[in-house]
């Protein structure tokens, strides 16, 4: 059967409205959706791939909103002048959506079976029984383990990939013409990632439905559609099969995405960024294997400057009154060594106890046995006034730097204010100009001194994460999942300015994430961490090379490479 257009987006344009100005964001965008076919929209924040995707399906904000020129046709209807109750038909039943945060999706009041019953029955004349057999073909169908377990638990009684799964049995739950998957595995491990990927796969073949998987990484794009188109600043800057895209990419900003994420088999001494390629200022210069091996018999050649000897943490957790508690290991005999002017990559699933290992390492939970020497010293027997002297040498940049700021202290002063905690400085004006110095040095400049949280960008926040945590001049920093929520290009500007300040200050990090292409980028040593403990740990290049665990290899694997 010929494919035909199910979906025609025609030189679509939608402005947003701040005091009584209207700013045009999408300009002019014309595409199409083929039946039976998956097409990947591909673009970084900002770029408007989900803003369009909210236009199909009817969900702009109305007061903040217009689309001011073109039309949306679904089905013989121009979706754009659909009155809403038509609108609400369509929605869900026709077209449906995954969204990027499932925990802010689901009804965290509601048990997840529950929440797909009700789509059912609300689309369907499927009776209450009739509906709950069909949710649980549904889990079923979606790979959820023990779909009568998730059909009474609650959101938060199950794991990220899991509620991922349930968003999907929601979504396809009436046989959609067209499912919108925005970003719907960026928070989640690689190996759950690919999973979700193969299985939205294997239903649209089941189905006959068709696609749009919106994401900023053209690599996971590239291994589920059949056509890709590129969004930069509102416009589509190329479209096309997929072979063709990643082959022959036209636009300098496809090069730039296909680029950016750290290569496998090359370690560049700088990662190119978006702006390198649209001013042709790449810088290709690599780090030899003689380099290498010269940096690290210089490092290990020292005292190490952190031990970490059999660390355990136990968790206990009881059901009942009168039941035996749950015992739970979170770190199980975990031993290594960490040297001056090293990175130490950590890198594992949700789950396999990293955060917890950095977070009895700064302290902020107590392990349960074994020891932590820094220094030379066991920091697990410090007393609290030790422990916050300890806080100046050991830092620690978080995933979410949103939530790590204060969004009531201008972005200044929450730099200035530990470092007058820990005497740095001689006086305020002193540090107000340590700090100008910092967000210079981070590649922010003085204006942002008095500016609050909720005015910067996502890699802008990270930014000034990182000036927080260097203000205070210590001698180790642990990156928790520090890149994992930002665009691309993004990622690659911070992850060479953690890489500049390391050679300039000659920082030691623990970088942890669950993306091992960026982990190996960053490393010297590499900790594969599983169910607690540690699976494999060597030289980050011989650990890609050479896996030994068939963990690793999965791990590896995993990895989309892109064509």
């Amino acid at each position: 059967m010929p494919n035909h257009r199910l979906l025609s987006v025609e030189e679509l344009s939608i402005s947003f409205i701040s005091n009584n100005i209207g700013k045009e964001i999408i300009h002019r965008i014309s595409f199409h959706l083929n039946t039976n076919e998956i097409l990947g929209i591909v673009g970084e924040s900002g770029s408007g791939k989900s803003v369009s995707s909210l236009a199909i399906l009817g969900l702009l904000p109305k007061k903040v909103s217009k689309i001011t020129n073109g039309s949306i046709w679904f089905n013989n209807m121009d979706l754009i002048h659909l009155e809403s109750k038509k609108f609400q038909q369509i929605r869900g039943k026709d077209i449906a959506m995954i969204f990027q945060e499932p925990m802010s999706s689901l009804n965290p009041s509601m048990t997840c079976g529950k929440q797909v019953q009700e789509i059912l029955l609300q689309h369907t004349k499927l009776s209450k029984r009739e509906a709950q057999a069909e949710t649980l073909n549904l889990f079923e169908k979606v790979k959820l383990p023990n779909p009568k377990r998730v059909f009474k638990a609650y959101p938060h009684e199950i794991s990220g990939g899991q509620k991922q799964r349930v968003m999907i049995a929601m979504a396809i739950a009436c046989k959609p013409k067209i499912l919108i998957a925005d970003e719907p595995t960026t928070a989640l491990d690689v190996t759950v990632q690919k999973e979700i990927i193969l299985l939205l796969k294997q239903l649209q073949a089941e189905e006959n439905m068709s696609i749009i998987f919106i994401s900023h990484d053209l690599a996971l794009v590239s291994e589920i559609s059949d056509r890709i188109l590129v969004m930069y600043q509102g416009n589509i800057v190329e479209q096309g099969l997929v072979e063709q895209i990643f082959k022959n990419p036209k636009h300098q900003y496809t090069k730039a995405l296909i680029n950016s994420k750290p290569a496998l088999d090359v370690r560049l001494k700088r990662l190119p960024t978006i702006k390198d390629f649209i001013n042709n200022t790449i810088n290709k210069n690599i780090v030899s294997a003689e380099d290498r091996n010269a940096f690290h018999h210089r490092i290990y050649s020292k005292t190490p400057l952190l031990e970490v000897i059999n660390l355990e943490k136990t968790y206990f957790s009881k059901s009942g009154w009168f039941s035996k508690p749950d015992v739970f290991k979170a770190v199980n005999n975990v031993s290594f060594k960490l040297y001056e002017g090293e990175t130490l990559g950590l890198v594992g699933e949700s789950g396999c106890g990293k955060s917890t290992l950095a977070n009895a390492i700064l302290q902020l939970d107590k392990a349960t046995s074994g020891s932590i020497l820094y220094k030379g010293t066991d920091i697990t027997l410090l007393s609290k006034k030790d422990i916050r002297t300890l806080r100046k040498d050991i830092q620690v940049i978080f995933q979410d730097p949103y939530a790590s700021l204060n969004p009531r202290i201008p972005v200044g002063k929450a730099i200035m204010e530990p470092m007058k905690v820990h005497g740095i400085g001689n006086s305020d004006k002193d540090r107000k100009e340590m700090v100008l110095d910092l967000l210079e040095k981070v590649g922010l400049d003085e204006t942002f001194f008095n500016r609050y949280p909720h005015e910067f960008s996502g890699g802008q926040r990270q930014r000034i994460g990182i000036a927080r945590a260097i203000s205070l001049e210590p001698k180790l920093i642990i990156c928790d999942e520090s890149v994992s929520a930002l665009d691309i290009s993004v990622q690659a500007q911070v992850l060479n300015l953690l890489n500049e300040l390391k050679e300039n200050f000659g920082f030691t990090y623990i970088f942890i994430s669950h993306d091992l292409a960026v982990v190996k980028y960053m490393s010297d040593q590499l900790i594969v961490m599983n169910q607690g403990q540690i699976e494999e740990m060597d030289d980050a290049d011989v650990i890609y090379r050479h896996p030994k665990r068939d963990y690793t290899k999965k791990l590896i694997h995993a990895i989309p490479k892109g064509l």
